[in-house]
């Protein structure tokens, strides 16, 4: 059964300009030609099952003007969604005006901020506004549900940096926080720039987890805390290994053991082409993925679901029995997962699932 759903906006109006995307945020024509494409596409592979989270990603959504929203959210309408849908929209802080507030306050249950930091001089380095805090405020008068992605692991980063970063995020009382290791991502500043991470030890990641926890944040999954009742729905479909769908350029899907990747050409996209590549996973990529993904989760994979889905324990799996021997998996009653003492290492320990075959042994 699919009941969660991703929409990606690939326009976004950050002050790089280094991507496409960046320059066509103001293209009226480019974006009213996106949406129409949008809605053929999910008309095409929707099949009407009940929704139960929907994702509004980017890019930026929140970049679209009134009547850009308006129309893509006449297009959403197409969605059975269930009575207590989890609803997320992506924005940037600047985009956070009473205007828009008001308009997504009955359509949206759920905000995500992209914040990433409040310094000015990190800003500076990913070529971004000053956050307006102002906005964050306001945004907490229409929406309980609110997440701020923070960024974190720059070479120029202090802690007392990071630390002003966190301590601004608890005295807003966001209830949920997403927080990321830099990344280089292609046709940023930082990586035409040829900018090399330096910092590899885990000194940030262990003071956000001690500070987080001590504030009441339960640490979920490796990138992601919340206050109790706060977890995102929609993010734990991804680690569930369950089915959902991506509509929109360049966006991923999973249905019926095919993971797809829609084109990342607007040319393509808007012709109809949507699909760039399919996959049919067997039984045994499938099985991996669960472990993959799973892990990802602090309290990782539930043996019981595991043995519904593929007819036999994870412990009669060698590598699993292995891992365990060398503490790097912990094996109790009800689940498996990481030993926290490896969790900022995991890759180590995930690439032991890959090209491997992980039935009963």
């Amino acid at each position: 059964m699919i009941k969660a759903v991703y929409i990606h906006i690939p326009f976004c109006q950050n002050i790089c300009s280094y991507c496409d995307f960046c320059k066509l945020h103001k293209n009226e024509k480019w974006i009213n030609d996106y949406l129409d494409e949008l809605k053929k596409e999910i008309k095409q592979n929707y099949k009407g099952e009940k929704i139960k989270t929907l994702y509004i990603g980017g890019g930026t959504p929140s970049c679209l003007n009134i009547k850009q929203l308006e129309k893509l959210f006449t297009i959403l309408k197409i969605f059975k969604l269930e009575k207590n849908s989890e609803v997320t929209f992506e924005a940037n802080p600047e985009d956070l005006t009473k205007e828009k507030l008001e308009f997504l306050k009955n359509k949206i249950n759920r905000l995500s901020i992209g914040v990433q930091t409040f310094n000015q001089n990190l800003l500076k380095l990913l070529e971004r506004k000053p956050v307006n805090i102002d906005n964050i405020k306001l945004a907490k008068k229409y929406f309980k549900n609110i997440n701020i992605d923070l960024m974190y692991n720059f070479n120029e980063e202090t802690i007392d940096i990071l630390k002003e970063d966190i301590n601004t995020i608890l005295n807003l009382e966001i209830p949920h926080i997403s927080t990321y290791s830099l990344i280089l991502e292609p046709h940023t500043k930082l990586y035409i720039n040829n900018y090399k991470i330096e910092n590899e030890d885990t000194k940030n990641e262990e003071y956000i987890n001690k500070i987080l926890q001590d504030n009441s944040y339960n640490h979920y999954e490796v990138s992601n805390y919340a206050k109790k009742g706060y977890e995102s729905n929609h993010n734990l479909t991804y680690w569930n290994n369950e089915n959902y769908y991506g509509f929109g350029l360049g966006a991923s899907g999973y249905i019926d053991n095919v993971r797809y990747e829609n084109t990342k050409n607007i040319t393509k996209y808007l012709k109809g082409n949507y699909k760039q590549e399919t996959h049919i996973l067997d039984e045994n990529e499938t099985i991996q993925n669960e472990f993959i993904l799973g892990f990802r989760k602090i309290n990782g994979i539930n043996r019981n679901n595991f043995k519904e889905k593929y007819g036999f324990d994870v412990s009669e799996i060698s590598i699993i029995k292995n891992l365990v021997k060398e503490n790097k998996l912990i094996l109790d009653k009800d689940n498996i997962f990481i030993n926290p003492k490896y969790l900022y290492f995991s890759n180590e320990i995930l690439i032991n699932f890959i090209d491997i075959n992980l039935h009963k042994q």
